[in-house]
């Protein structure tokens, strides 16, 4: 019997020992504790609005996609996790932990990934969040930061503002110029780029992306002074 009872015992420690080799799922991880998926920590959440799919590539209301592009070529970044109604990118520019994101939702319902994004890694959306969005009040090629304020008639950021309950959080406006008298707004901020514009928008971009690396590591307050100067046309050849 009492052998019995120690064989009994013997198997117990060795489940034992085998359940803390392995993780719920049953998969081993060396001894190490299984991986939450939530994140948190100093980071910063970069959102460039647009539109998803082909059609809307390289359009006006596209910007943000166009310059978070740029910044993800900084960082080596691919942005192609699909999570929180967005296609994300997670890496380090400059040093500072990032997540790169591209809401799939459309433009009107940009708040639905944002405050997703927001909640989950947990972040303080007036310091950490940075949004990128087409601004057809702006001359094409110029950029504004701002560090609060309202939608200003764009449905994409007066959506995120919807979902957070306020409008304290960093933004980055691109100019895409302004709409001619016999435009209707929907069609000219989902037409393309064409000519001196392409080359403006294409610059802004890269500048953008400079931007925001500045707004990381020296605050908004530098990158408003550095980049939201006038920009002149492309002159002609």
């Amino acid at each position: 019997m009492k052998q019995w009872i120690k064989s009994i015992l013997s198997r117990a420690r060795s489940k034992s020992q085998e359940d803390k080799s392995l993780g719920s799922n049953g998969y081993e991880n060396n001894g190490q504790t299984e991986e939450k998926e939530v994140e948190t920590g100093h980071m910063y959440i970069i959102v460039g609005l647009g539109n998803p799919g082909r059609e809307y590539e390289n359009t006006r209301h596209n910007v943000g996609f166009m310059t978070l592009d740029q910044l993800a070529k900084a960082g080596g970044i691919d942005i192609l996790e699909k999570k929180h109604k967005a296609l994300i990118g997670k890496g380090m520019i400059d040093g500072k932990k990032v997540v790169l994101a591209k809401p799939m939702t459309y433009m009107n319902l940009s708040g639905e990934s944002v405050r997703e994004l927001v909640d989950f890694y947990k972040i303080d959306e007036t310091a950490e969040l940075i949004i990128i969005s087409d601004d057809v009040s702006l001359p094409p090629g110029q950029l504004r930061v701002r560090k609060k304020g309202s939608a200003g008639g764009h449905n994409g950021l007066k959506n995120i503002i919807q979902h957070l309950g306020h409008d304290q959080f960093i933004r980055l406006r691109m100019g895409v110029g302004e709409k001619p008298a016999a435009y209707d707004m929907k069609d000219y901020v989902l037409g393309h780029f064409t000519g001196d514009d392409k080359k403006l928008i294409d610059e802004a971009a890269k500048r953008g992306a400079e931007c925001i690396r500045m707004i990381m590591e020296q605050g908004p307050d530098a990158a408003m002074n550095s980049f939201n100067a006038s920009v002149k046309a492309p002159e002609a050849k």
